[in-house]
């Protein structure tokens, strides 16, 4: 029984680290603490790999903040890039005729920048300038 207890917990926080590695580790972090109030450590590893997996399907500004991004970032009324092509999770955009934003502190997302495509707001990875999350 404890050997199955603990290869799950190696799995799950394997699996937690690589969706952190994504940059997904908003949800893992709040899942753990929340996992960790309620079942101490092992709960810590558990609610980390929910956590993980909510924010993954949530996208990386969650359900809750994703709306409140989409007004803001149309309130801003940026000019819109023409993109030959679905822009979705993953596109790498091209590098001139771009500009790309500062995401207001209010969102937690220091490490990313927006920009308009195609009228959809997205984050990127100002890095890599790939797409991580596109705001319907």
């Amino acid at each position: 029984m404890m050997r199955k207890v603990g290869l799950g917990v190696v799995t799950a926080m394997a699996w937690t680290g690589a969706v952190q590695a994504q940059g997904l580790e908003r949800g893992a972090r709040e899942g753990a603490n929340r996992g960790e109030m309620i079942a101490g450590p092992l709960g810590a590893v558990v609610g980390g790999a929910v956590g993980a997996a909510v924010g993954t399907a949530n996208g990386i500004l969650g359900i809750d903040r994703r709306e409140r991004f989409r007004i803001y970032a149309a309130g801003e009324r940026r000019p819109s890039f023409a993109f030959g092509g679905p822009v979705r999770v993953g596109t790498v955009l091209p590098e001139d005729g771009l500009v790309y934003y500062d995401v207001p502190s209010e969102f937690s997302l220091p490490n990313y920048n927006y920009t308009i495509v195609n009228d959809h707001p997205v984050l990127v990875d100002p890095r890599t300038r790939r797409v991580v999350e596109v705001i319907e």
